[in-house]
């Protein structure tokens, strides 16, 4: 059974970093795709990073402040924050997609499972 848990979250200043992970198991990591994702009240949840055992990307809108990263020998994802900013509040998820390589785009992933989310607040 696939599992994922997120923790890290929480609330920070704007200009503050944030270390979210994402525990998996049930799954073999290593032929998954997995990705971040964020989600506010009435919007559609929205791409952030995605990493494969090939290759990692963040997505333009968080590039220079968000980096993808994972263990692959403890089966765990992570998203490193910095800069954080009020716009970034949000509840974040990890997913992950049954496929060894992500492709081209965060956009292309069809997650099959999530992670029940972790709250990040950032206050000005």
């Amino acid at each position: 059974q696939v599992q994922l848990a997120e923790s890290g979250g929480g609330s920070v200043q704007a200009g503050g970093s944030l270390r979210l992970a994402c525990a998996a198991s049930g799954f073999d990591y290593g032929q998954y795709c997995m990705a971040w994702y964020r989600q506010t009240p009435g919007n559609q949840r929205e791409g952030l990073a995605m990493i494969d055992k090939s290759s990692a990307k963040v997505a333009d809108s968080v590039k220079g402040r968000f980096t993808v990263s994972q263990d692959m020998n403890n089966s765990t994802l992570y998203l490193q924050m910095t800069n954080l900013k009020p716009d970034d509040t949000a509840m974040y998820y990890c997913a992950a997609e049954r496929r060894p390589y992500c492709g081209a785009t965060i956009a292309s992933i069809m997650p099959w499972n999530w992670g029940q989310g972790t709250q990040v607040t950032v206050s000005s």
